[in-house]
């Protein structure tokens, strides 16, 4: 076999890698899931090697430089030096992986896929595979069914495809949409196949309907305008490109008045102003209000990658007692975890590309007086591609669509594709890549397997003990036990070392025989969370309930004070400080604890439970009596 033909074998090989990440990621509900995201970690490990092996036996070595790619490569370096200067490791790990994974991909793109059916096949395999989910999505809405795979969605009345949430299925069509339309409109392609992406774009238009996300509607609307106002103002395009804006419109019309307005999910989300949007309105606003907050307070370097979600208790506003996860704007939320510094570089990634898109606009835009009609492949995709993105940039002002690894890998493929065509408009950002330049390129790859194939095993294992411990028929000791050994695995791990701290402390407080040493393990563990995670106020709660159970109440004070000074307006904290009051007889701060954590939560039950407890025993130390319930 000479190099030539190894070299197309290579180049259809991670072709067809991407291609499995590309479908596999969607179909299983994002990849957000830990075995998920291994399976994506393990084919870009293998991306890598065969982009390796290309390098080796080709008999001349160029790679593609663009401008975009001192962007992602400052953003690479940013990230690893931040991983090494966060205050909680395990996260900013997590984080480092998907960031690191995510630039190895983008360069893999650029340097591996120059021809226009490389971009086709991508394109057609996204367009149609989004139109097959929607089917999906489509009987779920007809169905009234909520089950994705086996697992069911709190989203009843949506559509979510092979998402959880129908907010990030949206986001993945409205993605997709625009590049179907533009192949539809634009590409060079026979009328059967044609054909084909007109039924596939009226499927994903169904399918995101049906979703009922407003920013979804609202993302993929201006995608499709992004694409179809270029060819309104086409001289051989206008017709077509007008007509079908009109059919839209029309079209969309009807549908909404005479059968999409009956239906229940409408009615709630869009028709009218309900008591829910305006809690989920308000609740939005309150966590980007949080995300402010941090970054002003952590200006130029953020509060850590991926941090958010745990520093979030100390800035949380009384209105908002769930736990936020993203802070639902992917800006504010970068601005928050990385600082200005991770800002500014990502817009200066943004410049380069805007820049790099004018560039490729001039050479793949067919004039006037085109002979072929008009018609281009690469003009489609890239119509499609550029409003595709612009799409997932309006939708990320509202949600955190980028932290969707499904749609993050297809927002990166597509932005290597696209920032690839400016090889047709220069030569400039071409290198000959020399001997020292290969081996330095080499090592890189091979320090990126080593890495995601160390982390991968890691995880997975880990994941494996963590899965038998999640059993509810075992006991909590041996699930405690089960948990110690995911944690050899990831001794970095602070929610393994919480869950290992309370299965202890649940089974101390039977108080059966052995219930201090009991006790005493339940503390090391708190401990143990304390140094992984110092933001969690939780493990001071669980070492101050140890505390108390053994009768040291003094001893506990200042780690309940401690977990309230960390999560100050958390109804859960604020009610197990009641508790410990009850604990050490103080009834009076006890009641004043339970009645604010009522306030901020009504739906309660710890401090339900102890009201009536504290009530009665200040009532009796009020009377000098015992206090008898009625019917004593």
């Amino acid at each position: 076999m000479n190099r030539e033909t190894l070299d197309v074998f290579f180049e259809r090989g991670i072709l067809a890698l991407l291609l499995v990440i590309l479908v596999f990621s969607p179909l299983a509900m994002g990849a957000v899931g830990v075995w998920e995201f291994l399976v994506v970690q393990g084919l870009g490990v293998a991306v890598l090697f065969l982009w390796g092996l290309r390098i080796i036996f080709a008999k001349k070595a160029s790679f593609f430089w663009p401008p975009l790619s001192w962007a992602v490569l400052a953003f690479a370096l940013y990230a690893i030096v931040r991983y090494f200067t966060a205050d909680i490791e395990y996260v900013a790990r997590l984080e480092l992986i998907q960031t690191l994974l995510y630039a190895f991909l983008f360069f893999a793109i650029v340097n591996n896929f120059a021809s226009k059916e490389s971009a086709q096949i991508i394109s057609f395999t996204v367009i149609f595979l989004a139109a097959g989910i929607s089917c999906y999505a489509i009987w779920q809405f007809m169905t009234h069914s909520n089950r994705v795979w086996n697992l069911v969605s709190p989203y009843g009345g949506r559509a979510t495809g092979t998402y959880i949430s129908p907010n990030n299925f949206s986001c993945y069509l409205e993605m997709a949409l625009p590049l179907s339309v533009a192949f539809l409109m634009a590409a060079r392609i026979k009328p059967f196949t044609r054909i084909l992406l007109g039924y596939a774009a009226l499927a994903m238009a169904f399918g995101l309907v049906f979703t009922f996300s407003r920013g979804g509607w609202v993302a993929a609307a201006v995608g499709l305008l992004a694409v179809l106002a270029p060819l309104i103002f086409h001289r051989k395009h206008w017709l077509p490109a007008l007509a079908l804006v009109l059919i839209l419109l029309a079209g969309g019309t009807f549908f909404v008045s005479k059968y999409l307005s009956k239906t229940l999910g409408y009615i709630t989300r869009v028709e009218s102003v309900t008591h829910s949007d305006s809690i989920n309105m308000e609740f939005r606003s309150e966590m980007w209000a949080a995300a402010e907050q941090m970054w002003e307070d952590h200006f130029w370097f953020g509060v850590g990658p991926a941090h958010y979600d745990y520093r979030f208790r100390q800035y949380r506003p009384e209105t908002v007692q769930a736990r936020p996860d993203r802070a639902h704007n992917d800006y504010l939320n970068l601005l928050a975890d990385w600082g200005t510094t991770g800002g500014i570089i990502v817009a200066a990634g943004i410049v380069l590309f805007l820049a790099s898109l004018a560039i490729t606009w001039k050479v793949v835009r067919p004039g006037d007086d085109d002979p072929g009609r008009g018609m281009s492949d690469r003009f489609a995709f890239f119509l499609g591609a550029s409003a595709a993105l612009l799409a997932l940039a309006l939708h990320s002002f509202v949600d955190f669509n980028l932290h969707i690894p499904a749609n993050a890998i297809l927002g990166v493929c597509l932005l290597a594709l696209l920032t690839g065509q400016s090889r047709m408009a220069t030569n400039r950002f071409k290198i000959e890549a020399r001997m020292p330049a290969r081996i330095l390129i080499l090592v890189l790859l091979a320090a990126g397997m080593a890495y995601f194939s160390c982390q991968g095993c890691r995880r997975a294992q880990a994941y494996a003990w963590q899965s038998r411990a999640a059993n509810p028929d075992l006991s909590v000791l041996k699930r405690a036990d089960l948990l110690r050994k995911a944690f050899a695995f990831e001794p970095s791990d602070f929610e393994i070392t919480y869950q290992i701290a309370e299965f202890y402390r649940i089974q101390s407080f039977q108080g059966i025989q052995g219930y201090e040493l009991q006790a005493q393990t339940a503390m090391q563990w708190y401990s143990c969370g304390m140094k992984l995670d110092p933001f969690d106020g939780y493990n001071y709660l669980g070492y101050g309930m140890c505390l108390d159970w053994l009768e040291r109440h003094d001893e506990a004070a200042p780690y309940f004070s401690r977990a309230e000074a960390l999560d100050p307006n958390g109804y859960f904290t604020v009610a197990y400080l009641g508790w410990h009051y009850v604990q050490a007889g103080d009834y009076a701060a006890a009641r004043a604890c339970l009645q604010r954590s009522l306030w901020l939560e009504w739906d309660n039950d710890i401090a339900h439970s102890y009201w009536d407890i504290v009530q009665d025993k200040l009532t009796q130390n009020a009377s000098g009596q015992p206090h008898l319930l009625p019917g004593f």
